[in-house]
């Protein structure tokens, strides 16, 4: 059974810094693209970052580089280090992820990590 599990969610103070991880677990044969969404309350779901298998990153443009998205392929994590945190970041933040196992190709989500950035 393939597993994501978010951490490294929390409360910070606006201008904070935060590093959010992904660890797929399971019988994993291997991890393709993966990426991050945020859903804000009343809001819906966005694309943070995305990465593929050889390490190309893609970011959504309100990000406005102070997201940093990298990948552990030995490990099969992902990390979001997010720098110059504003209020308007607070959401739960969701690891997506194409994994092959047993099952073959599937895609996953992680149940979600909470940031709020407030004073």
């Amino acid at each position: 059974q393939v597993q994501l599990v978010e951490s490294g969610g929390g409360l910070v103070q606006p201008g904070g810094s935060l590093r959010l991880s992904c660890a797929a677990s399971g019988s994993i044969f291997g991890v393709n693209n993966m990426a991050w969404y945020r859903r804000a309350p009343g809001k819906e779901r966005q694309l943070v970052a995305s990465i593929t298998g050889s390490g190309r990153t893609n970011y959504a443009d309100f990000v406005e580089g102070r997201f940093t998205l990298s990948r552990d392929n030995a490990k099969n994590t992902m990390y979001l280090q997010i720098n110059s945190l504003k209020p308007e970041d607070t959401a739960v933040y969701y690891c997506n992820a194409d994994v092959l196992s047993a099952l073959g190709l599937r895609n996953y989500w992680g149940q979600g990590t909470q940031v709020t950035v407030s004073s």
